[in-house]
């Protein structure tokens, strides 16, 4: 009795196990408090592993919690409860839950989800959903896309539920989604629209499948953008009226105000002035009625943009104005600036335009300039 108290913790904890007769737990146990060892003393001086605290072997809480799961999954695959199995893996993977414990967490949830038997239970597919959501978070999208799909096949139509109660088809196609939508980022970056577009579009088909609105409404966004950036603009209108339509019925106000920002940019795009002027109009309406006055007033910049494309220097100028003038009201600098710079830019190329060409123009002409700028200065 008086040898506990004379003992470490993990010595008491692996006498435990052996006693216990559960030797695969304390073959395990050991090899892992050993890889906390080794990767300790491989650690560069002044690293963020060499500058934590104590090792694995040290926590008592981190030793208990293996003595308790792994005898438990090693019990229960004596009698061949595999699903027990498996979940006592999971246990332990959420428990070393805190960052510097990844790497063991990681070693428990495929511990989890990669056995032979018990490989397709709740717990399994659960720790699938896990390890894709720990490797996105690393930006490792092929070990994470890998570990999603995965989880989606498993749990499609099981109705099973994750640990927390959200059905994990559910969790699964939002996270494959998420992937799906990463990947396609630098392929749209490097001009390959096609792969980019293959992808996305697999990510909107999980988003429809689930019934998740708002994920729909993001993928849908997402492909409209895509298809813009390809060239194909009635294509992306269509995905953004499809966008609209749910943000109506999720009542989003700024879902719309980004979905009709992003199709009047396809209508001018195409030419369509008179189309992009009252969808910009209209934009300017909902901004109005919902109190988004730093919307209204970037969306006077737009306005003036599209006037400004086509020299039309004293219209784009009053929009231009307009914009300045609610910058003001609402106080957002940043958007003000812009605004001076805008307007400032379209009253100089007006004059510019009515006074011809400033080079070659006689000094009567470029004083009365001149004048009239330092008018406009005051």
């Amino acid at each position: 009795m008086t040898s506990r108290f004379r003992n470490s913790v993990k010595q008491n904890v692996c006498v435990e196990l052996l006693q216990a007769g559960f030797h695969r737990s304390f073959s395990e146990l050991f090899t892992l408090l050993r890889s906390d060892q080794d990767r300790r003393a491989a650690a560069e001086p002044g690293s963020p592993l060499s500058l934590r605290g104590s090792s694995l072997g040290e926590q008592p809480d981190k030793l208990e919690a293996m003595r308790l799961h792994l005898g438990r999954a090693e019990h229960a695959e004596r009698t061949g409860s595999w699903s027990v199995v498996c979940d006592q893996f999971l246990l332990l993977a959420r428990f070393f839950s805190m960052p510097e414990d990844l790497w063991i967490g990681l070693y428990f949830y495929h511990s989890c989800a990669d056995r032979e038997r018990g490989g397709q239970s709740r717990a399994a597919t659960e720790a699938r959903a896990c390890l894709a959501e720990m490797y996105l978070q690393q930006d490792d999208l092929q070990l994470a896309r890998q570990q999603a799909e995965m989880c989606v096949q498993q749990a499609e139509e099981s109705g099973w539920k994750d640990s927390a109660g959200r059905p994990l088809n559910l969790r699964a196609s939002g996270l494959l989604w998420k992937i799906y939508s990463r990947l396609a980022d630098p392929l749209l970056a490097a001009g390959d629209h096609s792969q980019a577009l293959t992808l996305l579009h697999s990510g909107y088909k999980l988003t429809t499948d689930s019934g998740d609105k708002e994920m729909e409404e993001e993928a849908a966004f997402q492909l409209g953008l895509a298809y813009q950036s390809a060239g194909d603009h009635d294509s992306a209108k269509q995905f953004f009226n499809i966008c609209m339509d749910i943000c109506r019925t999720l009542e989003d106000t700024d879902g719309l105000l980004k979905a009709y920002k992003a199709t009047a940019k396809s209508l001018e795009s195409q030419g369509n002035v008179d189309e992009t002027v009252r969808c910009l109009q209209t934009l300017v309406d909902i901004s109005r009625s919902s109190g988004l006055e730093h919307k209204v007033a970037d969306t006077y910049l737009c306005l003036g943009s599209v006037y400004y494309t086509m020299n039309d220097y004293v219209r784009a100028g009053e929009y231009f104005l307009q914009g300045y003038h609610v910058a003001c009201e609402v106080r957002e600098v940043a958007l003000l600036e812009r605004a001076q710079v805008m307007a400032a830019s379209a009253r100089a190329r007006g004059l510019i335009e009515k006074y011809g060409d400033v080079e070659s123009a006689p000094p009567a002409d470029l004083q009365h300039l001149l004048e009239t700028v330092d008018s406009a200065s005051d």
